[in-house]
């Protein structure tokens, strides 16, 4: 389960074990990723406890995506992120092709299913 639905999302805060299981990634990498692209969180318990914003998530699903996904590496990602900060569109553009071309594929298979019978 690779990429989170951002519109899925329904608290305000969510906890890093919480993101790490959507994410399907340790809760190590998310703290290494944290490091490496020098992103802000949006609060922290007074136990130190991280809590992700919306914002921060979707800034996980991008670097996910990037470095998994596309096959980017930690520099070429934070070039990338760098420049589609300048235009976030293009990435809720991909992501949203993404999801247009799965459900696509579903529908293809259900029609192929339904011609089997």
């Amino acid at each position: 389960m690779p990429l989170i639905d951002l519109q899925q999302l329904n608290k305000l805060y969510y906890s890093i074990g919480e993101v790490s299981e959507m994410m399907g990634v340790n809760a190590s990498l998310i703290r290494f990723w944290e490091k490496e692209f020098k992103f802000e969180i949006a609060k922290k318990t007074k136990k130190g406890n991280r809590l992700f914003a919306v914002k921060e998530i979707e800034l996980i699903n991008k670097i996910y995506q990037l470095l998994k996904l596309e096959g980017y590496t930690i520099d070429g990602a934070r070039k990338k992120i760098h420049e589609r900060g300048k235009s976030s569109t293009t990435f809720e553009a991909d992501a949203k092709k993404r999801e247009i071309i799965s459900f696509l594929e579903e529908l293809k298979t259900k029609l192929h299913s339904l011609k089997g019978s």
